[in-house]
């Protein structure tokens, strides 16, 4: 069974910028798109309880309703061919979208939904599915004049950027977006950012020579080489690029960002990552990057 793509809905101009690039991506994927559309929860409604008046729960009901049916509608005539379908969930927010996660193969949210306020980059909401979703999470940006002029109109000029660690190699990254870049005739930019060994440079080791920094540089290259050449024998029409920086890990993803169609970085699970947590690279890259960020769940 091939899962849907689910996206998040709340009426705001986020939302619908999130639901059209899940829109997009379902019909890449050949399956179904579902909405998710959560009613606005009223104060104290999240203690065991309480009382939610019953006339206004109703009108924010078909209120919800009407956003959910003139968005199924909107989708439906702009993507010919797409199954579009939705809900209206009683839950918070957070709470209904991880819980319809558990039956998707990808959440798409709007990075600031209705709730959010002038200068916000990412909301609670967004952070919150990111950190904690059972599936892959993209958060699309409300950001105008970024990745929407971008969006290749034709097929093969775009590009799929891919953050990396060749010392510990996150398969359920590379599992994503070497399908996506291959989905989309897209260009897979690999990015690694690496350090100089710490025992290099000292209070006592001012200069490092270009010769030392040439032979760490090589034992880089080749260790990323090695740790995707099984991705690039599974997907030999995926013309891939990598790009070793001695840069930060945030700031090498946010700056390759700024030509990238979608950014796609790992997200450690298990018992040591609690939940509703994010990295910190992560978390800088939520924030800053110029596109919209898939986060892929792996263990390890």
């Amino acid at each position: 069974m091939r899962l849907p793509v689910l996206a998040g809905i709340d009426g705001s101009a986020g939302a619908a910028a999130a639901a059209d690039w899940a829109a997009r991506e379902a019909l890449l994927r050949g399956v179904a798109l579902r909405l998710c559309h959560a009613l606005p929860q009223f104060p104290g409604a999240e203690v065991p309880g309480a009382e939610v008046p019953g006339p206004a729960q109703e009108r924010l009901r078909a209120l919800g309703t009407q956003v959910l049916q003139q968005a199924v509608d909107d989708l439906t005539e702009r993507h010919p061919g797409l199954a579009v379908d939705g809900r209206v969930a009683g839950e918070a927010p957070a709470d209904a979208l991880l819980d319809a996660a558990r039956d998707a193969g990808l959440l798409v949210v709007g990075a600031r939904g209705a709730g959010g306020f002038e200068g916000l980059a990412v909301g609670s909401v967004a952070l919150r599915t990111a950190a904690a979703a059972p599936c892959p999470v993209v958060l699309v940006p409300d950001r105008p004049g970024t990745f929407a002029e971008r969006t290749p109109a034709v097929r093969g000029t775009g590009q799929v950027v891919l953050g990396f660690d060749a010392h510990r190699p996150a398969g359920e990254a590379a599992g994503f977006a070497f399908p996506a870049a291959e989905a989309r005739a897209a260009r897979l930019r690999v990015v690694q950012a690496w350090a100089l060994p710490a025992e290099s440079v000292s209070s006592r080791t001012l200069v490092v020579t270009e010769e030392d920094r040439a032979t760490w540089e090589d034992q880089e290259v080749l260790g990323l080489s090695d740790a995707l050449r099984p991705w690039r024998e599974k997907y030999p029409g995926v013309t891939v690029a990598t790009d070793l920086m001695l840069l930060h890990p945030a700031e090498a993803l946010v700056n390759a960002s700024r030509a990238a169609d979608l950014l796609v970085v790992g997200r450690r699970t298990g018992a040591r990552t609690a939940e509703g947590r994010l990295g910190p690279v992560t978390h800088a890259v939520l924030h800053h990057a110029r596109c919209p960020v898939a986060v892929v769940p792996h263990s390890g």
